[in-house]
This record gives structure tokens, C-alpha cells and sequence, in this order.
């Protein structure tokens, strides 16, 4: 019998877990832009700590393992900043992105009163673009990461959910 991968809120327990998770699913965007010190690479465990304390955090789990992870806050102005979505490469392409987008978003609008949800990934990052386009965010713009990696801003209202695979 096969195991079901879930979707929950993390715990400071698993923050290890999604620091070793992060470092192994964002080798292909470093690799993507010959940039091997963007955010989370470098970012530390104590930060992964403080944010899955302070922030809204989301974990995929096949079992005691972290296989994906998601974060989330928001700002003043009611836009919930949602970032460093990864998925565990063997278990990509099976929806478990989208589901944990959802999570966020639900929890972001429901519990913490976002109005919006605002993204951004690499202007080279094609799959990305492709998720987060199915699940109907908008491109509304362009930034340039603290890296130096181009990227895209994407948004959509909160309560705008696509149905997805």
C-alpha cells in the first residue's frame, strides 16, 4: 500500500527538514542563472527557524518526510507575500505545488485577512511561470532580485482559485 502525501501547517520541528529541502529544490534555479548565491541557498537555518515561528508556513509530508514547503505573511497594506514554494524533485509534476499554493492562500486569506497574493520567480523559470499562471496569477510587473536575478511579479485577489490537476 502506497503512502498519500499531506498537506499541513509546518512545525518548528520541521524546519531542518525544509532547510535541507529548500537547498536541494532551488540547485536547478541556481543552475538555471549560473547564480549559486541566491536567497535560499544562503539563507541560513536560524532564518528557516524564525520563519516557520513568525510566518505562515506549509509542509507536504509523505510520511515523516518534508517532500515540499511553502511560506507566507502578510504585509500592512493586505498583500500576503508568498514565496520559496518547492517541491521535492522525484515528486514534482503531481499537483503537490498547487496544493501547497492553496493551503497558503487559504490560510493567508482566512486567518490572517490578505486581500491579494503577490509572488515572484526568475524571468527564465518556465515551470514556475507555468504553475503559477494555471493557478491564476497575473503578471503585473518586473524586479530585480537582491542576487541580481531578473525576476517576474505575479498577483492575484484573494478568493480567485483556479481549479487545478
Amino acid at each position: 500500500m502506497g503512502m498519500s502525501v499531506t498537506i499541513s501547517a509546518a512545525t518548528a520541528q520541521d524546519a531542518e527538514q525544509i532547510f535541507r529541502l529548500q537547498y536541494l529544490c532551488f540547485q536547478g534555479e541556481a543552475a538555471l542563472y549560473g547564480n549559486y548565491r541566491i536567497d535560499p541557498l544562503v539563507q541560513s537555518l536560524d532564518s528557516v527557524r524564525r520563519e516557520v515561528a513568525e510566518d505562515c508556513v506549509f509542509v507536504a509530508r509523505l510520511g515523516d518526510e518534508v517532500v515540499g514547503s511553502v511560506r507566507g505573511r502578510v504585509a500592512e497594506d493586505g498583500a500576503a507575500s508568498i514565496g520559496k514554494l518547492c517541491v521535492h524533485p522525484r515528486l514534482q509534476g503531481h499537483g503537490i505545488g498547487a496544493r501547497l499554493l492553496h493551503a497558503a492562500e487559504s490560510a493567508l486569506a482566512g486567518q490572517h485577512g490578505a486581500t491579494r497574493f503577490r509572488l515572484h520567480t526568475g524571468h527564465r523559470s518556465e515551470n514556475n511561470l507555468r504553475l503559477y499562471r494555471r493557478v491564476g496569477y497575473q503578471r503585473v510587473g518586473t524586479a530585480e532580485g537582491a542576487d541580481g536575478v531578473p525576476m517576474i511579479v505575479l498577483e492575484k485577489a484573494a478568493g480567485t482559485y483556479v481549479a487545478t490537476a
